[in-house]
């Protein structure tokens, strides 16, 4: 006998009639959003040319395995030294890149344009008071103000959690939040419930937020004022996101990683004209410009970076502002791993999408590409084979007189690279206002080699699960943020 479907739990009668499609749910292709062209979705296949690139790699390393396999490992290891130290000091080039801060003048409230707010959810039920009260204090006007909850059609218990605190009766002041019920279907991935959301947005910006995210109250206001007084070509920006309650190994490494991202490297490729990839929430937009790009690719898993180089490539410019956003960091491996798997896949394919084809691809947006995720991709994926293969080579070699072979090699990178990334990370804790101990310094590339499992199961994800989707588990904020009188 078949076991007994597990009851959902009802929804009230106003709740049910939101999910009605004429109201909240309708078709991707509604509400002006631009196709989105087959070559710049990752579920397109690969160009014959990446095929054949792929191929001819497969080729040379099998030939070099069984022919010569000397001067292969040599070839490595110099592609892979040079790659490392380029990357610390692209880190140390960043750190000492002065900081411009643009300061517009704030618009009076008669001036603001209409703002949409989105966050997408999904098994969230237990952080809907932490998210609600964040966003009750942002401080816009509330006639000028619409936060949509994009939940999935079949998560019932965070749509009960959402009706009960968005009920108009017991919370009448928040009566220009409301939800978004997106219709199970596939994919089911976060740009996809985006996208729905978006369909329904009403406002001239849009601001895109995660369910754990804590914005200062200033930042929608920051944000117009940026667009008010900028080309109407930039069409996005993004604040920096501040991981806080850091508490554990990876929690204070997540909190380290991200003040380097958000307060190091990114201000230093905006300031040198080059494409940088968005964070996957603080992103706001202008309306217009995110709709005629074709919005967000339902199959890429890293959305957010893929589309700042699909604007890019459509004649758009990103920018970024300084009020943060504060967030809870993963608190364990086991939250971590899958998180990294998934942006690391996200990446590949955002590498994948942006050099299928070539012709129509800027230069500043090449180079941006490569700095950031092509370096972030190969770093995670060969930094703890070559640290190994380093150190056995060194264990045999210890008995030998001198340095001997490549220790000289060896000895300037052990001294670079994690010394550039430590001067790197000092100028970021500085700036993001992160107090680190040295231990924190000092289990830096313990982290860094955590990465390559990341890596190796991405790619793995990438062949046989590209589309897959990760849940991260959101916890609260400790403590929770008092809402707005």
């Amino acid at each position: 006998m078949p076991p007994e479907p597990k009851r959902q739990p009802a929804l009230s009668p106003d709740l049910a009639e939101s999910a009605r499609p004429n109201l909240y749910v309708v078709s991707d292709s509604a509400r002006g959003i631009a196709p989105l062209p087959a070559r710049f979705s990752a579920r397109t296949p690969p160009a014959v040319w990446q095929w054949a690139a792929l191929a001819a790699l497969t080729l040379a390393l099998v030939s070099g395995l069984w022919l010569a396999f000397g001067p292969l490992t040599q070839a490595l290891y110099w592609l892979c030294w040079g790659v490392f130290m380029l990357n610390a000091s692209l880190r140390l080039a960043a750190c000492v890149v002065p900081v411009v801060t643009h300061t517009p003048a704030p618009l009076a409230d008669a001036d603001l344009p209409v703002y949409s707010v989105i966050v997408a959810l999904y098994k969230e039920a237990a952080i809907a008071p932490q998210l609600i009260a964040a966003l009750e204090a942002l401080d816009y006007p509330r006639h000028r103000l619409e936060i949509l909850f994009a939940i999935e059609d079949d998560d019932p218990e965070t749509l009960i959690a959402f009706e009960h605190h968005l009920n108009r009766d017991l919370h009448p002041h928040r009566a220009h939040m409301r939800v978004v019920r997106v219709e199970t279907a596939p994919p089911r991935t976060k740009p996809r419930a985006l996208n729905f959301a978006l369909q329904r947005a009403l406002g001239d910006l849009v601001a895109i937020y995660d369910p754990e995210d804590i914005p200062v109250p200033r930042q929608l206001r920051e944000a117009a004022a940026h667009f008010a007084s900028l080309p109407a070509r930039v069409a996005c920006l993004q604040a920096p996101l501040r991981p806080t309650g850091a508490r554990g190994f990876i929690a204070r490494q997540f909190a380290a990683e991200y003040a380097v991202q958000f307060d190091v490297l990114l201000p230093a490729l905006h300031r040198a004209g080059l494409t940088f990839p968005l964070g996957g929430t603080s992103n706001h937009f202008r309306v217009e410009a995110l709709k005629a790009a074709g919005a967000w690719d339902a199959h890429n898993v890293t959305e957010d970076a893929d589309l700042a180089y699909r604007l890019a490539r459509q004649g758009y410019g990103s920018g970024l502002i300084a009020a943060p956003t504060r967030e809870t960091p993963p608190p364990d491996t086991r939250t971590w791993l899958p998180q990294r798997t998934s942006w690391l896949k996200g990446h590949m394919q955002t590498l994948l999408v942006h050099t299928r084809s070539l012709r129509d691809l800027p230069v500043m947006t090449g180079l941006g590409l490569m700095l950031s995720l092509g370096m972030n991709v190969f770093s995670a994926l060969f930094y703890a084979p070559f640290v190994a293969l380093v150190l056995a080579g060194r264990l045999i070699n210890l008995l030998q007189p001198g340095l001997g072979g490549m220790a000289i090699p060896d000895l300037i990178l052990l001294i670079c690279g994690p010394g550039f990334a430590q001067i790197a990370l000092h100028g970021a804790a500085r700036r993001a206002g992160l107090n680190l101990s040295l231990w924190d310094r000092l289990s830096l590339p313990v982290y860094w080699g955590l990465q390559s499992f990341g890596a190796a199961f991405a790619l793995y994800q990438l062949v046989r699960r590209p589309f897959h989707w990760d849940k991260t588990e959101h916890l609260p904020a400790e403590p929770a943020p008092a809402p707005a009188s």
